[in-house]
């Protein structure tokens, strides 16, 4: 009887992840192409807006890459991910430092890399559990798999969180500058990538002491990338 259980389980268990794994396969490849409409944080976000009674504008425009400031692609690299256009969806030299460093500080430090980030943001939820972290990994994997690293930096481009409501750099752009994310300032490019590990603390428009610190050792990591980034540097 035991045996029977078992053998049904182990069935719908692998015909779930046939499923799983075309399903996956099949979005991660339509959006290789097509504007991703809305991610499960934009709905967590409105769902906690509206259970907070705040009204807070959901701003989001889709642009594409070439639409956005090249000094803004680089300023992300350079705060987010700097070993973005070498590796292959994870930064292992980086995850080796974090877990050294947080075994000896109580402040936590995250290795993420920008495909993880679009991973994270455009397929699952916020949270830190080793199922989603699994899924993460397999996602990344997926997009690193089917999507170039330009279409890999136009998604983040245009749905990580830049503020309260702000999702994508077109609408942070004008939101903090009223300006399209194509005509942005080298300084602005920096100031939007630096709020980016806390879009809900920080301002692109306003910065604080910490802030102008971030923003000036970003603008010097620019100058040293010599101020441009190749998606296609020569082996």
């Amino acid at each position: 009887m035991m045996k029977k259980i078992l053998s049904k389980l182990a069935r719908i268990l692998f015909k779930f992840s046939i499923w799983f794994i075309a399903i996956s396969v099949f979005f991660v490849i339509i959006f290789r192409w097509i504007p991703i409409p809305y991610t499960p944080l934009m709905l967590i976000r409105s769902f906690q807006h509206n259970s907070n009674n705040k009204d807070i504008e959901f701003k989001k425009t889709w642009v594409p890459l070439e639409n956005i400031s090249k000094d803004l692609q680089l300023a992300v690299v350079c705060t987010e991910d700097q070993n973005f256009i070498k590796h292959s969806g994870f930064d292992f030299g980086a995850i080796k430092k974090a877990m050294k460093h947080n075994t000896k500080s109580k402040r936590k430090r995250g290795a993420s890399t920008i495909s993880q980030q679009v991973a994270k943001n455009v397929f699952l939820w916020p949270g830190r559990n080793w199922i989603r972290k699994g899924l993460e990994v397999y996602f990344t994997f997926l997009i690193e798999t089917f999507w170039s690293k330009e279409r890999i930096m136009e998604v983040y481009l245009n749905v990580v969180e830049m503020g309260p409501g702000i999702y994508g750099a077109e609408a942070a752009s004008q939101k903090y500058f009223n300006k399209s994310a194509q005509k942005i300032s080298k300084w602005q490019a920096a100031a939007i990538a630096c709020v980016l590990p806390n879009p809900l603390k920080y301002s692109a428009n306003k910065p604080g002491q910490y802030m102008q610190k971030r923003i000036d050792w970003t603008l010097n990591q620019m100058r040293l990338w010599g101020g441009k980034l190749d998606y296609h540097p020569i082996e």
